[in-house]
């Protein structure tokens, strides 16, 4: 057995090829979404169940932003109106799914060396290749809230879809 990576492999093949689990793991959690329970929340400074739905269905385009820019100014974007339901929160995730996939397809090892810069004014607040901050703003951030989403739908009572395994209500 060899150690060396097939030649036939892209660089988003062979840094990113969990991304499509971990995208099929955020679906199953999106569609159990409970319709027009938003506003309920588990704890007063905690985010209302539709601000982390929403905020897990919109992580992805952090991905996008890091393919097609140098960097960002942190607390530019606004954030999204909260989405309640199932259906609109997977039509967005897989929005920006897409988009991800397609700009990622297209990099290659010398563009996800470049350097991506977050700031808050002049102060520099991170500053990586964007290979380590696709994982860390993007996908190690989705499974960081997909699983106080799915801590939510347990306190809820929502069935909660198992993601590296079954869960107990698998």
């Amino acid at each position: 057995m060899t150690s060396a990576a097939s030649p036939s492999l892209s660089a988003a093949e062979l840094l990113y090829g969990d991304f499509a689990l971990e995208y099929a793991n955020t679906r199953r959690m999106l569609e159990r979404y409970p319709d027009g329970k938003g506003e309920w929340r588990p704890h007063p400074r905690s985010r209302s169940l539709a601000e982390l739905g929403t905020h897990v269905a919109d992580i992805v385009y952090r991905g996008i932003a890091v393919l097609e820019t140098d960097g960002m100014e942190s607390g530019a974007r606004r954030p999204l109106a909260p989405i309640d339901s199932a259906r609109d929160l997977l039509a967005h995730f897989e929005a920006g799914r897409e988009k991800f996939a397609a700009r990622l397809a297209d990099a290659d090892l010398d563009m996800l060396a470049q350097p991506w810069t977050l700031r808050r004014g002049a102060l520099v607040l991170q500053q990586h290749p964007r290979r380590i901050l696709l994982r860390q703003l993007m996908m190690s951030h989705l499974v960081h809230h997909r699983a106080q989403l799915g801590v939510y739908y347990r306190l809820l009572g929502v069935p909660v879809p198992g993601t590296y395994g079954p869960s107990a209500d698998d």
